[in-house]
Parts: structure tokens; sequence; C-alpha cells
């Protein structure tokens, strides 16, 4: 089974509630994984906020995402 982000819930700072397909729900913190130019506009907190489920996963405006399967190892 692919792991996949299938509902997801911004909560505060850098933190956002994730449901994966596996029955799994899991909170990261994504505050200290923004490094590199394609996350620096997820540093201010207006854009950070404002994401989507795409390809399986949380996607932003810019193409910034990370993998399901980081986001479910990172979670807690």
């Amino acid at each position: 089974m692919f792991l996949e982000v299938i509902n997801a819930e911004y909560l505060n700072a850098y933190r956002i509630k994730l449901d994966f397909n596996n029955g799994s729900t899991k909170t990261v913190d994504l505050k200290d994984e923004l490094t590199g130019n394609i996350f620096e506009p997820l540093k201010q907190q207006d854009f950070f906020k404002n994401f989507k489920i795409k390809y399986n996963t949380i996607e932003w405006e810019n193409g910034a995402d990370f993998a399901p399967e980081y986001l479910y190892e990172i979670g807690i």
C-alpha cells in the first residue's frame, strides 16, 4: 500500500494535523524542516497556512511539498 495524506488541517505556527490512508492521524511540526529555496516562502505563516492535498501529500502554491512517507515518519 502506498502511503497517502487524505486530509490535512492547519493547527497553528508550523503544525499540521494529517490523516493518512492507513487510518493513522499524526501531527507534524515543520518549523525546522523549511530549509532550501523552495521552502523559503513557507517561513511566512500566511503562505504556510495555504496548502492543498495534491498528488497524495500536502503541497503549497509554489510547488513545495513533502513526501507522505517523510511526514508520517516525523509526525507524532
